[in-house]
């Protein structure tokens, strides 16, 4: 894929809400199950287009890698141009390592977080439950995907949304477990221990390209 088709690929990402678009072909473009499972891309795990794996494909650009790796990262959390920078800017004035405190406030964000815990099945179900007023913090309904959860704070369950069969099902079904996390399955509420480090981070996202880019 060449730098102006990504740069088109990234003005249409700016100038969207969220991506809604064939979520297949995206996870195909970085070679990678970035939405969760897939089993369309295990069978065709090459990158889309007319020709398939058959078509050649010259050696990218160092800009091209960088901004491949911004997308996919941006894709992967569901965050926009716009709060994705503000992350990074937030991340630069920080006195940790750039990249790691980056992925930090994305794995800190409510949605990712109400992902992790098991509540809802994809980071986009998880937006859909924290947007419509279904998930707690520390006892408070907060509709605001967005926010970065504080260490202690307890993301829970609305009284009244326990019994939605979405939630029901996701938490029957999940089989994760994260070290910063601690989960309680009668009370369906989870308590953000600590920031994580970034080994215990499992996305494959190669932080320090997406530095390197912002930092041109």
């Amino acid at each position: 894929m060449d730098v102006d088709h990504l740069k088109e690929e990234e003005f249409k990402i700016k100038n969207m809400a969220r991506y809604t678009g064939p979520k297949t072909k995206i996870a195909r473009k970085f070679g990678e199950p970035i939405f969760g499972e897939d089993k369309t891309l295990e069978k065709r795990n090459y990158p889309p287009g007319q020709h398939g794996n058959n078509r050649r494909r010259g050696k990218k650009s160092e800009y091209a890698v960088q901004l491949m790796e911004k997308q996919k990262a941006k894709y992967t959390y569901g965050i926009l141009e716009k709060q994705f920078r503000n992350l990074f800017e937030k991340s630069s004035r920080s006195k940790g390592i750039t990249g790691e405190v980056l992925l930090q406030l994305c794995e800190s964000r409510l949605d990712n977080l109400v992902y992790r815990l098991g509540i809802a099945k994809s980071r986009s179900a998880a937006r859909q439950l924290v947007s419509h007023c279904h998930i707690t913090v520390d006892g408070k309904i907060l509709n605001i995907p967005s926010y970065v959860t504080k260490q202690g704070q307890i993301i829970g369950v609305r009284e009244k949304s326990k019994s939605l069969k979405s939630i029901i099902e996701s938490v029957k079904n999940n089989s994760s477990s994260y070290e910063w996390l601690n989960w309680n399955e009668d009370k369906l509420e989870g308590k953000f221990l600590k920031i994580p480090n970034r080994d215990e981070i499992p996305e494959n996202i190669k932080e320090q390209l997406i530095v390197e880019l912002y930092s041109k």
